[in-house]
């Protein structure tokens, strides 16, 4: 059994088996569907569902919101036909697609950024070279590990690829990395994927936000709008629980000395005494922002942070389309809520 879809950006009609999502079928077909992470987390293959009926299988809420969803907007990588239907994938002026690589790498560098999080550093060997945009993520396979999806953190050309892993309870790659992964290691790497990546046209204010190890796809993103010298003023807020959870504060700190449009605000959420910011990160944000309306957002960390982010934002006026969010789950949180995903942050 098979439903008969019209993919309309195409003018392609093809059938979809029972159970299979329309992405899978339109790739099978060799339609050229824009898709990222193919597991409902980034919002690449946003398309709109003209007619006819769909079940959607689990998704994170900050590739599909509710609101986008009672539009008819659905995600074709969870999309599983119930009936004919036509879909239109969404138009981006701004959207970029680089070339996917699947790159065989080498640790050449391994190091503690905090308690739990080791900042781990890759040749290319084979495979690149490697082009994406500041702010997204791969696909990661270590040795005897199943795949996790890791952001870069490092500045599109760099020779080395740069990721950062926090160590979570029970997660079986994160153990891998906090205990077992030794320079000289053999790592392979697939990607890019993800569209919460800086869009170096546009020309507002940037409110970047981090938690934890969201501090990863951030620093790409901050870096290489310093690189490329956009001239707007761009604000860093970096939310963590206390000064033993804050790395890279040094190095921000003299970049926004050197940088006069760059503005660094970490945040502690239990600081104690500690002399800098208190409280919840979005609330430091709430503080500082009465209204953003031509503002950028690039958001990354918990998804409980994220999300809170994204209301405060679109209640002072951020238009959805400017807010580029990547919520990090953990593999228990997806398995829990039932999405497909190798996130593991």
């Amino acid at each position: 059994m098979s439903f008969k879809v019209r993919i309309a950006s195409a003018d392609r009609t093809i059938d979809v088996p029972a159970g299979a999502t329309i992405l899978e079928a339109a790739i099978d077909a060799g339609i050229s569907y824009p898709f990222g992470c193919q597991s409902g987390n980034c919002g690449a293959c946003k398309s709109l569902l003209v007619k006819g009926g769909v079940t959607m299988e689990g998704y994170s809420e900050f590739a599909l919101s509710d609101d986008e969803k009672d539009r008819g907007l659905i995600l074709a990588c969870r999309a599983v036909p119930s009936d004919a239907c036509e879909v239109a994938w969404l138009e981006e002026d701004d959207l970029i697609v680089h070339p996917r690589r699947l790159l065989a790498c080498t640790v050449v560098s391994l190091d503690d950024a905090t308690h739990d999080i080791k900042r781990i550093r890759l040749e290319i060997v084979s495979g690149g070279p490697f082009d994406f945009s500041a702010g997204q993520f791969a696909s990661v396979t270590f040795e005897g590990c199943p795949p996790r999806d890791y952001s870069m953190a490092n500045v599109p050309g760099d020779p080395i690829i740069e990721f950062h892993v926090r160590h979570t309870s029970g997660g079986v790659t994160s153990a891998h990395v906090a205990g077992k992964l030794r320079v000289g290691d053999s790592v392979r790497v697939e990607g890019p994927f993800g569209t919460s990546y800086l869009r170096e046209d546009h020309r507002g204010p940037i409110i970047a936000v981090a938690g934890g190890s969201g501090m990863a796809p951030i620093k790409s993103i901050v870096e290489r709008a310093l690189q490329k010298q956009l001239p707007q003023h761009i604000y860093l807020y970096f939310g963590v629980r206390s000064e033993r959870d804050l790395y890279l504060h040094d190095h921000f700190a003299t970049l926004a000395q050197k940088h006069k449009n760059l503005h660094f605000i970490p945040v502690l959420s239990e600081g104690g005494d500690s002399s800098l910011r208190q409280g919840l990160v979005h609330e430091a944000v709430a503080q500082d922002f009465d209204e953003v309306d031509g503002c950028t957002a690039y958001l990354a960390g918990p998804p409980v942070m994220v999300e809170a982010a994204t209301l405060l934002l679109e209640q002072r006026g951020m238009r959805r389309l400017d807010i580029h969010a990547d919520a990090f789950y953990t593999a228990a949180e997806m398995a829990s809520a039932g999405k497909k995903t190798g996130a593991d942050q």
